[in-house]
């Protein structure tokens, strides 16, 4: 309670005592088999996943499928690793979206913030409330939810975003306060990159241009996520089921594995400091990508975003919970064990 500073009624007490130790029992259950990931107690811990899902992830269904591919990708080869962390300063640092379904919009301006760091050497902190009040003509939800692709969009048309200490993130839906004057960021296009069966094409994106946002589906067991390399057997595979947004900072191999490095937007208590590896060749997690070409222009930056939709191969997350390392696509499709 201390570490996560919550306190409680003497009646909610007991409900939040049952619901800590529901999770414990699964935690240590679920330790004791043989997984590629371990789980832990987290700020999540006295909640149940039904409580989660409402505060924490998208409640108006979002469908990546919607979205189509204009992205003609190169032949490659693409280096082995990339971790944009290791480039400078041009990943931001992890923040907390509170609880408010609000991932979208980290997930939109942790792209946007490093593409203009890499294009400038100048780190922005941009305003991810803006996006939840402001971007709904864009099919998006606010605290309940939206996609980063349509957040590129509405930046785009609205002629750009504020920074962060003009416009500060409050967790929850607002009025609408874009002030024109004060936007720092601007998108100049948005492409589109379909990811199914071509995963290649973010390994390209990431590799080459800058951090790349995605949406998947979060199960249960993510919750607790502490370190090793996720895998989840329990996602549906239709692209309307994705209920989180994230942002791929980079990808490597770790024990013959191949992964994504993830960058979360739950505070530096998730998972170990924020990152987290997935598993690929489980055809259970659908996908959806998007990634920033810088083009600066002045003092502002412009930018062209890729959005990226459809179905990965074998996903799975590896540790560093507010940074996640999500699997990719291997040669040969790994054991299962």
């Amino acid at each position: 309670m201390k570490q996560h500073q919550k306190t409680y009624s003497s009646v909610e007490y007991n409900h939040r005592l049952q619901m800590f130790a529901n999770n414990w029992r699964k935690i240590h259950a679920h330790n004791q088999r043989n997984h590629t990931f371990k789980m832990a107690l987290n700020q999540f811990s006295d909640m149940s996943f039904a409580e989660i899902k409402h505060k924490f992830l998208w409640s108006e269904p979002q469908n990546c499928s919607a979205t189509k591919s204009n992205y003609l990708r190169g032949s490659g080869p693409y280096p082995s690793s990339m971790d944009w962390r290791k480039k400078g300063n041009v990943v931001s640092a992890v923040k907390n979206q509170g609880a408010c379904g609000s991932c979208w919009t980290f997930s939109t301006t942790g792209a946007l913030e490093s593409a203009v760091a890499i294009a400038s050497g100048k780190m922005l902190t941009l305003a991810e409330q803006q996006l939840v009040d402001c971007a709904q003509a864009f099919n998006n939800h606010g605290c309940e939810g939206g996609l980063p692709s349509q957040a590129f969009e509405y930046i785009l048309y609205n002629k750009g975003i504020m920074g962060e200490d003009s416009y500060p993130y409050m967790g929850k839906d607002g009025q609408c306060r874009f002030n024109p004057e004060k936007a720092v960021a601007f998108v100049k296009n948005v492409v589109n990159i379909t990811l199914k069966n071509d995963e290649d094409a973010m390994v390209e994106a990431v590799a080459l241009y800058n951090p790349v946002s995605f949406a998947f589906e979060v199960t249960e067991d993510f919750m607790m996520y502490e370190s090793g390399v996720y895998s989840s057997k329990s996602c549906h595979k239709t692209p309307d089921k994705v209920n989180h947004a994230v942002l791929a900072v980079g990808y490597g191999e770790q024990n013959g594995l191949l992964y994504w490095i993830v960058k979360n937007s739950w505070g530096s208590h998730w998972g170990n400091n924020g990152v987290l590896p997935h598993r690929a060749w489980e055809e259970h997690v659908w996908l959806g990508c998007l990634c920033l070409l810088p083009r600066p222009s002045g003092i502002s930056h412009d930018c062209t975003g890729y959005w990226m939709a459809g179905k990965g191969r074998n996903w799975s997350f590896h540790e560093n919970a507010t940074l996640e390392k999500i699997v990719r696509k291997t040669t040969k499709r790994p054991s299962h064990s």
